[in-house]
């Protein structure tokens, strides 16, 4: 009798390790990789949540994105032979990470239809996000940024889900995921905290209510 060949599961492919892949426990604020180093590994991040920053040439650090479960990072890797990180990546909290080698990456994607289908429908998404932050930059004052940051960040990495304490995150971190100064946050994060849109004390654990939605729904 034939053998029946499994159907791939990219969710179960990328919730173990195994050939070219290893889970990795990563504590709160160690570093995964760092801006300038050769890449040749990609990244998903099964729980917790990471930061992404640069630094430019003149020594200035600013963070670019905060990312959790379900996201890829350093995925840009597998478009060069010889790539180059562009950004670092800390975690932000304790972190289960999977560690994929470039070449089993790209194997995966050149022969699993299911798993190509998923990383394409992953980058459209980040695409789009990156997009709208653009246009939140360009258009939306200080306020609207930061309620809108605070959303993503309390999102649990897919839309359809409920939204999550957030990490311990500093205002000057904030500032600069806003574009604006850590006295305009500190001003916007109490006014935020009196209507209720917020629970909030000080440097302690933020916690996002529904009603924040009202300042700046997501798309």
């Amino acid at each position: 009798m034939a053998a029946v060949n499994e159907v791939f599961s990219p969710q179960e492919y990328l919730s173990k390790g195994g050939f070219g892949k290893t889970v990795l426990q990563v504590r709160k604020n160690e570093g995964i990789y760092s801006q300038g180093e050769p890449g040749d590994t990609v990244f998903y991040i099964q729980k917790g949540k990471v930061k992404l920053t640069v630094v430019s040439p003149s020594g200035k650090e600013a963070t670019i994105a905060i990312l959790g479960a379900g996201h890829f990072v350093g995925e840009e890797c597998i478009t060069s032979d010889q790539p180059i990180r562009t950004c670092s990546c800390k975690a932000l909290t304790p972190c289960l990470i999977l560690r994929i080698r470039r070449q089993e990456m790209v194997r995966a994607l050149s022969e699993e239809a299911a798993m190509s289908r998923l990383f394409i429908k992953y980058l459209l998404s980040r695409n789009t996000r990156i997009q709208a932050d653009l246009v939140d930059q360009l258009f939306n004052s200080s306020e609207k940024r930061l309620a809108r940051t605070l959303l993503l960040l309390s999102q649990t990495g897919r839309e359809d889900m409920p939204l999550a304490p957030l990490p311990k995150i500093s205002q000057a971190t904030l500032a600069d995921m806003v574009g604006t100064t850590r006295s305009r946050v500190s001003f916007f994060m109490n006014r935020f905290r009196k209507l209720g849109f917020i629970e909030y004390n000080g440097l302690n654990r933020i916690h996002v209510n529904s009603s924040l939605l009202s300042v700046v729904p997501l798309q």
